[in-house]
């Protein structure tokens, strides 16, 4: 599913259940409702607004409606509303109409009947020697959004044969659900269907060319994927056009590759380095790296880049990957200093290079770009389609630093606090993660919740208990 789909169902979870969306950090320390609350979006837990049972029945069937499982959600508000009249309690019998009315027209635009609910609906749209698989999700009835797939033609541009390729390598690999609606009949459709349904040990249905409300169904993965075409085809151009536009700037023939390397850490401490890639054709993400930085003085960004810049163009140098175009500095001259120093070691001088430094009010669009030997720098307008794509590229290096320095920090506090718990090894740390999902989830346990896992006696639960709340 789509992030645009991700967010539109978080959205009817905040106004169909009303629940909190705040940090633990920040529900401690509430003393009164806040905006959420207001636009009712929260039912205010944090302050004593909602009955924690109640509440407890909220989370219920927030899940049951993340799960598809609509006709039980669907019952169950309808008793509970029932019983609270029975009992007198006609604010909260109102309440629970109000939220049934909201849940059910909600569900009128989505629902969809099937195979207890459960298809894909799974389209080929070719134009102008390009394709589009367009896959759209429905589960319990539920329309869960849709995703759109750009294979590399291998030939053949016959939507059929697309179809079957697609279908036998993503569902061979994923299971299916019990119908697949298909825009194209296939080559050996009802043979494909016994292998899937062989292969994942439920009965699985291809239909082409459905009728009534399935057609409308397949029609509208058509559009999409029409559209998505025509989108990428847009963003294709745009992207060719920035590039053209960063060789002229730089007064060079062409660029293809650009590389650009940034560095992320908290206080000096588990330092990476990230290096992403970019073309006409967009982000290359399969050639994105990342470098987990050691034996550097902390904090010492200047030493960090020169270990990345080794580790990347010592492979190049040695005959190994291909070589950018141009490579991006985050950082502006002293970094382009090291990027220099490093490239002439490994005799590598050749290589285009470029310093990216923020302005004086770190604002987007108004970079200055460091090239060697140069003493003053280039400041294209921040509108100009070579610096947006520089800003594109550093802002996705900075993404990508980050997340992978979050990622190390994380397992190392995970690793480090559980380390210090005498009687915790290896495996029981393991246990405790998995049973729990995490360290948050561990620090919310309770001494009877931790003893539950195996190898956890009381006492060592109480000792666990204590490190990880004092």
């Amino acid at each position: 599913p789509s992030a645009q789909a991700v967010r539109l169902t978080l959205n009817h979870v905040y106004r169909l259940f009303r629940l909190r969306q705040c940090e633990d950090s920040v529900y401690r320390h509430r003393s009164r409702p806040c905006l959420q609350h207001q636009i009712g979006r929260c039912s205010a837990p944090c302050v004593g607004m909602i009955e924690s049972h109640n509440y407890a029945r909220q989370l219920h069937h927030a899940e049951l409606f993340l799960q598809g499982r609509a006709d039980r959600l669907l019952d169950e508000l309808g008793e509970e509303m029932q019983q609270a009249a029975r009992d007198l309690a006609f604010e909260r019998a109102a309440e629970l109409r109000d939220q049934l009315a909201s849940l059910q027209r909600v569900l009128a635009n989505q629902y969809v009947q099937g195979e207890r609910g459960e298809l894909d609906v799974v389209v080929v749209h070719v134009a102008d020697g390009q394709v589009c698989v367009e896959l759209l999700y429905f589960r319990g009835g539920l329309s869960l959004g849709n995703r759109s797939y750009f294979p590399r033609s291998a030939g053949s541009l016959d939507p059929a044969e697309i179809l079957r390729g697609f279908l036998l390598q993503h569902y061979l690999q994923l299971p299916p659900p019990g119908e697949l609606l298909l825009s194209h009949p296939i080559e050996d459709q009802q043979a494909l269907a016994e292998l899937l349904s062989v292969t994942h040990g439920q009965r699985v249905k291809l239909i082409a060319n459905p009728r009534g409300d399935r057609a409308r169904w397949v029609e509208m993965g058509l559009r999409t994927a029409a559209a998505a075409l025509e989108a990428r085809a847009a963003d294709a151009a745009s992207m060719q056009r920035r590039f053209d536009d960063l060789a002229q700037l730089l007064d060079v023939d062409t660029i293809e590759r650009v590389e650009c390397f940034d560095i992320s850490h908290t206080q000096g401490e588990q330092t990476v380095a990230s290096c992403v890639v970019f073309g006409p054709e967009g982000a290359l993400r399969n050639d994105y790296r990342r470098y987990n930085i050691s034996g550097i003085t902390p904090g010492d960004d200047y030493a960090a880049m020169r270990q990345a810049l080794q580790r990347r163009f010592r492979r190049l140098r040695d005959g190994e990957g291909t070589a950018p175009d141009l490579l991006l500095i985050d950082g502006g001259r002293g970094q382009l200093a090291q990027a220099i120093e490093v490239l002439t070691e490994l005799g590598l001088q050749d290589l285009a290079l470029l310093g990216v430094a923020k302005g004086e009010e770190r604002r987007a669009g108004e970079e200055s770009l460091w090239r060697p030997g140069v003493d003053q720098p280039l400041r294209p307008p921040g509108n100009r389609p070579a610096a947006l794509l520089i800003q594109q590229v550093r802002d996705e290096a900075h993404r990508f630093a980050i997340t992978g320095h979050r990622a190390r920090r994380g397992k190392q506090q995970t690793h480090s606090v559980l380390e210090d718990i005498a009687g915790v090894g290896g495996k029981r740390r393991k246990a405790l993660l998995q049973h729990f999902g995490g360290l948050k989830g561990l620090e919310r346990a309770g001494i009877e919740e931790l003893m539950r896992v195996e190898g956890i006696s009381r006492a060592l639960a109480e000792r666990i208990y204590e490190r990880l709340h004092h």
